[in-house]
């Protein structure tokens, strides 16, 4: 079947209501919930024929936070589902009014590869829970893992209600001059531009999860050998191919050198002497990524490491001293383990450079005192982030994860991902034995109870 025909299906499908009826979505997502838990064991394997991701990585940072999410959805999909009664409006006595979920129909998903099954899985049971058909599309740079997706979903789904199309930029463009009703892209900032402007061709609302270059601020009454163990964790995880990991370090003048050495620190206690020999440290996902980060080391100064083999797709854990703000490391997102120092005297440094970068998806500060925190959240326009840590507020469900301006439009994760997929329908239901004449014609000596009524909405 040819992809027209496959979202022509699932339309026809959606039409005869079948996804709009909550025993049914709940039913799905419990057998896909069974057959993630029967093949976790393969979805370990794929992550790590792919990068070399390690079994712990794989089940923290992927096959938990699915099957976590997927839990929530199955105990509460009743509840999200449920009409929520609000109070009605005095201009509509006698009246109630609801607020109904409706799924939008026909949606299409575009994961990435960095981490190809959780970004995959997580927004497509969000979309099952809210009742829609979908055509998933998994990242053509981890072909281990989308081949694993594609058996999964045709173990649990019709192809009419949830399919996987498997291809590389040739099949994302015919998939996106479809006519969807939703559009969930997470990918870099240029192709979410791409899909933007072929969503706008038919008004299809999107959800874009992208990046940016997110900072980190260290200031000078920081825990540093913390804030130090903290950055090689948050910076390093999935090889530091993620696009909530900080970018670039600021940090005060004063501290650098203590930071250094409680970096070199406890990078050694994580990963040894040696990294490319760790179990831990996953690989650069392709060749292509390899080479554009290579580059960014070109002619720069290490405090830490620098070595690379292509071969391998092994790049080391490595601090740029002090780079160029024009250099080839400080002009786009990194997403690779390279990480940037940059020292600063005050807070108007800090202010010009974050200024030369549009609104990043993540922010983060180390720091004792709590007015300089609020400060820096308060200023700076950022998706999300975490002070004296990194990348942890990702993982509380409660709080929607998602960017502003170029990193992103739109959030999701647990409750959140269930209402992206949702639309918010509003309806009022008057009561016919009263009816109030003010709102007819003639109008004439009905202005002042009209203005009255409209007081109070």
């Amino acid at each position: 079947m040819n992809i027209k025909d496959l979202v022509q299906s699932q339309k026809n499908f959606f039409s005869k209501q079948h996804t709009k009826d909550i025993s049914f979505r709940k039913n799905a997502l419990k057998k896909l919930q069974k057959e993630i838990i029967r093949r976790e064991d393969d979805i370990i394997n794929a992550l790590h024929n792919d990068f070399k991701k390690s079994e712990y990585e794989a089940v923290m940072t992927e096959t938990s936070i699915v099957l976590t999410e997927l839990k929530m959805a199955i105990k509460n999909i009743h509840s999200w589902s449920k009409p929520k009664r609000v109070l009605p409006s005095l201009l509509n006595f006698p009246s109630s009014a609801k607020i109904y979920k409706e799924p939008y129909g026909t949606v299409l998903i575009i994961a990435p590869w960095n981490y190809p099954y959780q970004l995959a899985f997580a927004p497509l049971l969000g979309a099952i829970a809210a009742g829609n058909t979908v055509v998933l599309k998994p990242s053509e740079l981890t072909p281990h893992v989308s081949k694993l997706t594609k058996e999964i979903i045709e173990a649990v789904f019709d192809k009419d209600h949830i399919a996987v199309v498997e291809g590389g930029v040739d099949t994302a463009q015919e998939l996106l001059a479809q006519r969807w009703d939703y559009i969930f892209f997470t990918g870099s900032v240029p192709v979410g531009k791409i899909v933007a402007k072929a969503a706008a061709e038919h008004i299809t609302p999107v959800t874009l999860e992208l990046g940016g270059k997110s900072p980190c601020i260290v200031d000078e009454t920081a825990n540093i050998k913390l804030a130090a163990k903290r950055l090689v964790w948050g910076k390093l995880i999935n090889g530091g191919q993620t696009c909530i990991a900080p970018d670039y370090l600021l940090i005060h003048k004063s501290v650098k050198d203590k930071f250094t050495t409680h970096f070199k620190e406890e990078l050694i206690k994580a990963y040894g002497e040696n990294p490319q020999i760790s179990d831990d440290y996953p690989r650069i996902v392709n060749t292509k990524n390899f080479d554009r980060l290579a580059l960014m080391l070109t002619n720069e100064n290490f405090i830490v490491g620098g070595q690379t083999d292509r071969d391998d797709r092994y790049i080391a854990p490595t601090i740029i001293n002090e780079p160029s703000l024009d250099s080839e490391v400080m002009k786009g997102e990194i997403f690779g383990p390279i990480f940037p120092l940059i020292s600063y005297d005050n807070e108007e440094d800090i202010a010009n450079i974050l200024a030369r970068y549009d609104k990043p998806l993540a922010l983060y500060v180390f720091t004792t005192r709590a007015s300089f925190a609020k400060k820096i959240i308060g200023t700076y326009s950022f998706g999300g982030g975490t002070i004296n840590d990194t990348t942890v507020h990702f993982a509380n469900h409660r709080l929607p994860f998602g960017g502003v301006g170029e990193s992103g439009i739109g959030g999701y994760h647990g409750k959140q991902t269930f209402e992206t997929f949702s639309h918010n329908k509003g309806v009022v239901t008057r009561g016919n034995w009263l009816d109030i004449p003010t709102r007819y014609a003639p109008y004439k000596g009905k202005l002042k109870q009209l203005k009255s009524l409209m007081k109070f909405g």
